[in-house]
């Protein structure tokens, strides 16, 4: 039989030969490196949970975004942590906060790096839920739209390039893009977490955001991690609304959402490499358990292998220099 004289390995005997028979390759500008930005200046501090990222003001954000450019990562995403925090978050459109100056500062020293602004308003509310709360203690959604599409807005003033509303509530992405429009901001990309799980993946995260809930948890307005075609309804509706680009969050234990997304829709996918996930392979690496490199690249190439097109990870500096054989 045929069958029997096709021999796979044939395609894996040496490096040249694998090389020209790759199904994936992961470069460097399939990234998007986020960003942790705090008032003042002068300040680098790294962030205990998740070992080689900073706290940055946005002198210092301006720098890391530029080895992030010299490295050919093409995007980068900031979170902010305010100077105030109150029920509202009115912090999160607050010109003066380090957000928006930082968009300021870095496409000025950097025009052609594309910068996101994370779009929520857990890092800036005083109970630190993603919005405003009923007197029952509940996420009101519909009222919180507005409070979403001027943080939108106060990012795409101060310059950014694209917004990503990561708050899941029901009708933000229509909401924003309308404000973008009537203000002329027609050009704005819009990158919605779209397929957002309420993950115990998060952690470390918030410790660097300072964006813990105060009381209860956020399983009433993200999803659940049992549900798959859920995603695909969520992500449908935030085509409809206006997404131009649609993100899975987390990455590695939703493998199976991106490539269903990547399989049911034909625009630009992204995949977010949460804080939990870097933050494991930097404990084990540091034990000695792992190799690092291997393992990053290996878990990378995963997320564009099940579809991803675009990765945002802490891990995207490393990998980048590694890419490069540096």
């Amino acid at each position: 039989m045929l069958l029997n004289k096709v021999r796979p390995r044939r395609l894996r005997i040496s490096a040249g030969v694998r090389s020209l028979v790759r199904e994936n390759i992961l470069r460097a500008d399939d990234f998007v490196y986020p960003l942790f930005v705090v008032p003042g200046s002068g300040i680098r501090k790294e962030i205990s949970s998740l070992p080689g990222v900073f706290h940055l003001s946005a002198d210092m954000a301006v720098e890391e975004a530029r080895k992030a450019q010299e490295l050919g990562v093409p995007g980068i995403m900031l979170f902010g942590l305010p100077e105030y925090k109150d029920a509202q978050g009115s912090s999160a459109w607050d010109g003066k906060q380090p957000v928006q100056q930082s968009i300021t500062a870095i496409k000025r020293a950097l025009p052609d790096l594309v910068v996101m602004g994370d779009v929520c308003l857990c890092e800036y509310t005083s109970h630190g839920h993603c919005g405003l709360l009923t007197e029952s203690g509940y996420v009101d959604n519909d009222s919180t739209l507005e409070l979403l599409a001027k943080v939108a807005l106060s990012q795409a003033d101060a310059g950014a390039d694209m917004v990503a509303p990561s708050d899941m509530m029901d009708g933000r992405v229509a909401a924003i893009r309308a404000v973008l429009d009537a203000n002329g901001h027609q050009n704005i990309s819009i990158m919605s977490y779209a397929a957002k799980y309420a993950s115990a993946y998060y952690g470390p995260f918030r410790e660097a955001a300072g964006s813990a809930p105060q009381f209860g948890d956020r399983k009433t307005y993200q999803m659940d991690p049992a549900n798959s075609r859920e995603a695909l309804r969520e992500v449908a509706l935030d085509i409809e609304e206006g997404a131009d680009i649609v993100m899975v969050k987390p990455a590695l234990a939703y493998m199976d959402i991106i490539r269903q997304v990547r399989d049911s829709f034909d625009l630009p996918v992204a995949a977010y490499n949460v804080s939990g996930e870097y933050a494991m392979i930097k404990a084990a690496a540091a034990k000695g358990w792992i190799e690092e490199e291997r393992m990053v690249l290996e878990s990378l190439l995963g997320m564009k292998r099940a579809g991803a097109d675009i990765i945002i990870s802490y891990h995207a500096l490393d990998a980048a220099a590694w890419l490069a054989g540096k």
